[in-house]
C-alpha cells in the first residue's frame, strides 16, 4: 500500500469491498444473509409490539424493549448495505456516508452496552434490595436511565468518528470490509504511530471496559446474596432471572473484546470480516430466541399477543358467518 497522497478530503469516496473475494458464493451469502436478517427483524418487532402493548411493564420488559430497539436500527445500519454489496460486488461509499455509519454503529453498540449495565443494575435490586425494587426502579427512573445509555453512547461515537476522520488517508481508499468498521478504516491511515488507536482505546474502555466491570461487580454482589438464600430452590429461580441477560452479555463482550483491544498491527481482514459477521447479523439473531425462551415476562407477554391475535381472528370469522347467514335469509 502507498504512503503518499494523503487525503482527508471530505469529497472522497471510500471503496468497501466486501465478499468480493467470494465469488462463487456470492448468490449463497446473499439468501443467507437475507434470511438472517429477515428472521432478526421479524423477532425484533414481535417483542417490540409484545411490550407496547402490555399495559403493565416491569423495568426489565422496557429495557428489552429498548434493547429490541437498538437491535433493529443495528442491523438496518449495516445489513442492508452489506446485502447490496454482495449482489453488484464492491461498492462505493461517500467519505461523509462512510462517517455517518461508522459513528451510528458505534453509537448503537454502545447504548447497547450501557443498557446491559442498566439490566444487570436492574437484576441487582431486585435480588440483592426486592423491598426497595418498586421505589428504585420507578417508570422515571427507567426512561432517564434509558435516556442516559443513548446520550451518552452517541457522545462517545462522535468524539471517535471526528478522531478517525480527521486522519490522513492513503492513495488506497480501498476498505476491505462490508461496511465502515473502525479498525478497518485506521488500518488505512497513513501514519505509523500508536497515537490513532488513543481514541479507539479510550472509546473501548468507556463502552467496553467499565461497563463490564460494573456488570461484574453487580454479579458478585448478586451472587453473594444467592449464597445467603437457603432454599434451593429460590436461589435456582432468583438465578434464572440472570441467565438471559448473562447470554447475550458474553455474547456481545466476547465479540466486541476480540474485534477492538487489540492493536492496528494485529488487524486481519479476511478474520475480522468473518467474526464481524457473526457480530452484525449472528448475534442480533440469537437475541430474541433468548429472551423469547428463557424470560418469563417475555413467554407471558408474547402469550397474551398471540391469544388476542387468536380472540381478533375469531370474532371476525364469527362476523363473517353472521353476515353469510344474514345473507342466505334476505
Amino acid at each position: 500500500m502507498e504512503r503518499d497522497n494523503k487525503s482527508t478530503d471530505a469529497t472522497m469516496e471510500f471503496l468497501l469491498l466486501g465478499f468480493s473475494e467470494l465469488l462463487c458464493l456470492r448468490v449463497l451469502l446473499f439468501l443467507i444473509f437475507l434470511v438472517v436478517h429477515l428472521v432478526t427483524l421479524a423477532g425484533n418487532v414481535m417483542i417490540f409490539m409484545a411490550v407496547v402493548m402490555e399495559p403493565s411493564r416491569p423495568p426489565m420488559l422496557f429495557f428489552l424493549c429498548q434493547l429490541s430497539v437498538i437491535e433493529l436500527c443495528y442491523t438496518l445500519v449495516i445489513v442492508p448495505k452489506a446485502l447490496f454489496s454482495l449482489m453488484v460486488g464492491g461498492i462505493t461509499i461517500s467519505f461523509l456516508g462512510c462517517a455517518a455509519q461508522m459513528h451510528l454503529f458505534v453509537a448503537l453498540g454502545g447504548a447497547e452496552c450501557f443498557l446491559l449495565v442498566a439490566m444487570s443494575y436492574d437484576r441487582y435490586v431486585a435480588i440483592c434490595q426486592p423491598l426497595r425494587y418498586a421505589a428504585v426502579m420507578s417508570e422515571g427512573f427507567c426512561l432517564r436511565l434509558a435516556l442516559a445509555c443513548c446520550l451518552g453512547a452517541f457522545a462517545v461515537a462522535l468524539g471517535l468518528t471526528v478522531a478517525v476522520f480527521r486522519l490522513p488517508f492513503c492513495q488506497s481508499h480501498r476498505i476491505n470490509h462490508f461496511f465502515c468498521d473502525v479498525s478497518a478504516v485506521l488500518y488505512l491511515a497513513c501514519t505509523q504511530s500508536y497515537s490513532p488507536e488513543l481514541p479507539l482505546l479510550a472509546a473501548c474502555v468507556l463502552i467496553l471496559l467499565l461497563p463490564f466491570l460494573l456488570i461484574l461487580t453487580s454479579y458478585v454482589y448478586i451472587a453473594a446474596a444467592l449464597l445467603h438464600v437457603t432454599s434451593p430452590v429460590g436461589r435456582g429461580k432468583a438465578f434464572s432471572t440472570c441467565i438471559s441477560h448473562l447470554a447475550i452479555t458474553f455474547l456481545h463482550y466476547g465479540c466486541a473484546t476480540f474485534m477492538y483491544i487489540r492493536p492496528k498491527s494485529s488487524y486481519s481482514p479476511a478474520r475480522d470480516k468473518m467474526v464481524s459477521l457473526v457480530y452484525t447479523s449472528i448475534t442480533p439473531l440469537l437475541y430474541p430466541l433468548i429472551y423469547s425462551l428463557r424470560n418469563k415476562e417475555i413467554r407471558g407477554v408474547l402469550r397474551k399477543m398471540l391469544s388476542r391475535k387468536k380472540i381478533a381472528q375469531l370474532n371476525q370469522d364469527t362476523i363473517r358467518d353472521v353476515i353469510c347467514v344474514c345473507g342466505k335469509f334476505s
